[in-house]
């Protein structure tokens, strides 16, 4: 049986978007973002094999490796063609068009209306709880500890990057549109938000941005779901 994603509701709201040491991350701007749904936590490996099964669809190449073994940690592997592919099928077994969320929208729901540099505040990465034991050789079940995000976001900016919707274009903010933008019509690479248990700093802020090609399929690449909410 399909569950229905965990849903929290992100209200429609304006908010100064970007901004960092990063040159991609520049120009600041405002922006206008329609109300939508986000999931509380990544899609999970018992979530994802589901489709796998249902769909006949190929694995990632490490996905039967035991630091990825768990039913309720991230699915990490997916490309972001796999993560459009799971959002096309879950769409049609719950009657509800599921998606990725953009590079905007997961900037709201991180920041939270807040002006902050990561989902919890202001706080440097050492402060979350048992910092420098976590993530030794995989990523973490999506639930390890409790949310310190002010809506109840779980992992929004730590253990795995996250697909964003958008193809990616480091100039975009320059010409980006006041309101739900979605990225430049054409690219290369896809867009992606958060940290990941690979790095030497396993979290990022809610500004900064990363990118790879579309068919490419990493151990520390995962994918949270969107859905509108009109």
């Amino acid at each position: 049986m399909v569950s229905t994603p965990d849903w929290i509701d992100v209200p429609a709201t304006r908010f100064r978007m970007g901004g960092g040491p990063k040159t991609n991350e520049n120009p600041p701007h405002e922006v206008t973002v329609s109300a939508f749904r986000l999931a509380r936590a990544p899609v999970t490996r018992g979530e994802y094999q589901g489709f796998l099964e249902a769909q006949s669809h190929s694995a990632p190449p490490f996905w039967d490796g035991p630091e990825f073994a768990g039913s309720t940690k991230p699915a990490v592997g997916p490309s972001w063609d796999d993560a459009v592919a799971y959002c096309r099928w879950l769409s049609g077994q719950l009657a509800e068009t599921v998606r990725l969320p953009t590079e905007a929208e997961w900037e709201l729901a991180a920041r939270a209306g807040r002006d902050v540099l990561y989902s919890w505040g202001d706080d440097p990465p050492e402060s979350l709880p048992d910092y420098a034991v976590r993530w030794q050789d995989g990523p973490e079940v999506v639930d390890a500890y409790p949310s310190r995000h002010p809506w109840g976001f779980l992992g929004l900016g730590e253990n795995v990057h996250e697909w964003c919707a958008d193809w990616y274009d480091a100039d975009y903010y320059s010409r980006s549109p006041d309101t739900d933008p979605q990225g430049p019509e054409t690219g290369r690479r896809r867009a992606s938000r958060g940290g990941a248990w690979r790095h030497a700093v396993k979290v990022s802020r809610c500004a900064a941005r990363s990118s790879i090609p579309p068919h490419m399929r990493y151990s520390d690449y995962g994918f949270r779901l969107a859905a509108d909410l009109r």
